[in-house]
């Protein structure tokens, strides 16, 4: 410190007493002067020092006025503006953090799943025409739904628009739009619609390969056809569960959410805010009266087995598979005490169809598929699904005793959805009524119980 600095910030009032140094007098004079000063400054320090010690910090340093440094007030402003500083400096790095939210990796709540999802889900109802007996009469069912694209295309179950006049879509802001039947996949009860608008929000498609058994799940739904945009909660129980609904053989996901009339075909969210899987049934007990009640035992499309035929759908406006012509189911249990061996049981060969070309015939049970053995319907169907046309798949097949090798050109079945419409409209014109079989319309029996189609 120079030394203009230096006697500034030494004792106050030393320029007011100047002397000759060498002048005894007048050093003794200073001296006691000086010695008066400098008890008069220690007892106001002694005094600032006992108050701040007695927690009168802001009082002692009140007693002293203005700015200049080396004042107490000083110091406070100075210790002011820092904390401002601080304070905004802070304020400042919190506004500009950003906000990490990674839908990928980052796991969300229930209520979390719903904020982000709602929007993305829709409630479907459906008229039926039908005429009874000569007379015509409507119908209405409900259906659930979600959003896969920005322009309107939205995904359900066939089952739910299966021979509908007419598919109403409401959005979860309550716009109701008329839908149209652009594509389906019956045998893997898929559906797409289209509806005019645009700036919607879709979904984000997960991996069901990736879900485990006991892994929390969420399902946004129309239950009851009133209750619309519901969330229920639950979790993974089964993975590819085999479930066979109206002779239709699937492999499904199962869970406890509750599913109920009016679920199906809508989304089944994994805890990252995608779906995973498409609700469409439920079980319900075998219908006995003296049996227990079932509750939560409800299934789910994986959405990997769908998603290029949404893509398809999308893109082409229907959707092509490989076939080769024929209906089929498991072997019941009660045949096995014959010596039939396991596999898949021809039902029926369609007309002008490969099979029917290739010499398949109704009870052929096939046992392998190039040589790979096939224990039931949902193996054929697999193993089939995994061709494309033109291939040719060798078939060991068991009849009537004799064990034959059939070869089967693979086609490719193209479901037309302007075509089905139009199907369903010449048969809702035709009279109908009960045959008396028993049968309820959206049950189908499997094994010890019945799977209801919500």
């Amino acid at each position: 410190m120079d030394n203009n600095n230096y006697e500034k910030y030494t004792t106050p009032g030393l320029q007011d007493y100047p002397y000759d140094p060498y002048d005894r007098e007048s050093q003794k004079q200073h001296s006691r002067k000086g010695r008066k000063r400098f008890v008069a400054l220690a007892l106001i320090c002694s005094l600032i020092g006992g108050l701040i010690g007695a927690g009168g910090m802001a009082l002692g340093l009140g007693v002293f006025a203005g700015s200049e440094p080396g004042t107490a007030s000083y110091g406070q402003k100075v210790q002011q503006e820092a904390e401002s500083q601080e304070s905004q400096e802070s304020k400042k790095s919190t506004e500009t953090m950003p906000v990490i939210k990674d839908d990928a990796t980052t796991e969300k709540t229930a209520s979390e799943v719903y904020e982000q999802n709602v929007d993305s889900t829709v409630a479907i109802k459906t008229s039926v025409m039908a005429n009874y007996f000569g007379y015509q009469t409507t119908g209405e069912a409900a259906g659930s739904g979600f959003i896969l694209t920005e322009d309107g295309y939205i995904a359900t179950n066939y089952h739910v628009v299966e021979n509908a006049s007419s598919i109403t879509v409401m959005t979860h802001d309550g716009e109701s739009h008329e839908a149209e039947l652009v594509g389906y996949d019956e045998g893997n009860d898929l559906a797409v619609l289209k509806i005019e608008a645009s700036g919607l929000k879709p979904v984000t498609l997960g991996d069901s390969s990736d879900m485990r058994v006991g892994d929390d799940v969420v399902a946004i739904g129309n239950p009851l056809g009133e209750l619309s945009f519901s969330l229920t909660s639950g979790s993974i129980s089964a993975i590819g569960r085999e479930v066979t609904i109206d002779n239709l053989p699937m492999n499904l996901i199962q869970t406890d959410c509750a599913i109920n009339a009016g679920n199906s075909g809508g989304a089944l969210f994994n805890m990252y805010g995608k779906v995973i899987g498409i609700t469409n049934a439920k079980y319900s007990g075998s219908g006995s009266s003296g049996e227990a009640s079932v509750d939560n035992i409800a299934f789910a499309i994986p959405i990997d087995s769908v998603k290029d035929i949404l893509t398809g759908i999308i893109e082409k406006g229907y959707f092509a598979k490989p076939y080769i012509g024929v209906t089929i189911s498991d072997l019941g249990e009660e045949y096995e005490g014959f010596g039939l061996p396991g596999g898949a049981v021809v039902q029926g060969v369609l007309e002008d169809s490969p099979a029917k070309e290739a010499g398949l015939k109704k009870n052929d049970i096939i046992t392998k598929v190039n040589d790979e053995k096939i224990s039931g319907s949902s193996e054929l169907k697999n193993c089939i699904s995994k061709h494309k046309a033109g291939d040719v798949l060798t078939l060991t097949v068991y009849r009537q005793g004799e064990t034959l090798t059939i070869k089967v050109k693979v086609a490719e079945q193209k479901q037309d959805a302007a075509r089905k419409q139009q199907e369903s409209q010449s048969q809702q014109e035709q009279p109908q009524g009960n045959d008396g079989s028993g049968t309820i319309p959206g049950w189908g029996q499997d094994g010890n119980g019945f799977f209801s189609i919500p």
